[in-house]
């Protein structure tokens, strides 16, 4: 399952666009699979045209996004972030940025880097240049906020629809509990029916047995016990409607009240 699957994206763009806005910090959302999932803001020229741009400098920012965790220096002096998106226990992805400096930074180190990764040093300069300076502590609790809150929004739309899926399985098995009372109380019905026949069936016995006599001894026994089972009907139909009374009290009850279970 992706974030994709039971999330709002327009709600997700909305939160991560507002919070790069507010904090000049680059971030991007990424899928399990390591694929983005969302914009990218406020990426620079200097990591991405630049740094990434060369072969050198793409391996070693690579490299940072596979082993960074929380929030770290990359290896060309700025901070980022890498920040798990988890739900149910499961990581379904993460929020990766930051791109900007903790300070002023040292050109001169800088340009050592240029060379390095095989960049003109003062393009990789001016690009610098436009870098936002963020304190490490500002740094942090940015990227911490944006997690908490990403967080906190795709584990209620997951909850949200898990228990819809839920609540759609309780009203399926309801609609099929009535149903089936519906059966029982039909075959209820003709049980009732047989009993009744066998009541009079047991009365037309008897004044056969007394017209006969004595002769028809054996035939009145035998018209005794299907009174008697007639009689034990009766009690075990009278059962069973007590029975199906009740399941079908229970289930009109659960009919009611299934749409505020998971609230």
């Amino acid at each position: 399952m992706r974030i994709q699957d039971f999330a709002d994206m327009t709600k997700f763009e909305e939160i991560m666009s507002n919070w790069a806005k507010a904090t000049g910090l680059a971030t991007v959302a990424v899928g399990a699979d390591g694929e983005y999932i969302s914009e990218c803001y406020n990426f620079t020229d200097f990591c991405i045209k630049l740094t990434r741009g060369s072969k050198e400098g793409c391996a070693r920012c690579e490299k940072c996004d596979r082993e960074g965790k929380g929030i770290y220096h990359c290896h060309a002096g700025l901070i980022d972030f890498g920040i798990d998106l988890v739900v149910a226990g499961q990581k379904m992805g993460a929020v990766i940025g930051g791109q900007v400096l903790p300070e002023a930074p040292d050109e001169e180190e800088f340009r050592r880097v240029a060379r390095e990764i095989g960049v003109n040093e003062d393009e990789y300069i001016a690009a610098l240049k436009k870098v936002n300076v963020r304190t490490e502590e500002a740094i942090v609790a940015s990227a911490t906020l944006l997690g908490q809150v990403l967080n906190n929004y795709i584990n209620t739309e997951y909850t949200e629809k898990y228990n819809g899926k839920m609540i759609a399985r309780l009203t399926e098995g309801v609609n099929q509990c009535e149903a089936m009372v519906k059966d029982i109380r039909v075959y209820t019905d003709k049980f009732n029916s047989i009993q009744q026949r066998q009541g009079i069936l047991s009365l037309n016995a008897r004044i056969e047995a007394a017209r006969a006599g004595s002769a028809g001894r054996g035939f009145a026994v035998v018209a005794q016990e299907v009174e008697n089972l007639s009689k034990d009907s009766k009690e075990l139909n009278q059962m069973i409607g007590e029975k199906v009374d009740s399941i079908s009290k229970v289930v009109h009850e659960m009919t009611e009240t299934d749409q505020n279970i998971f609230l």
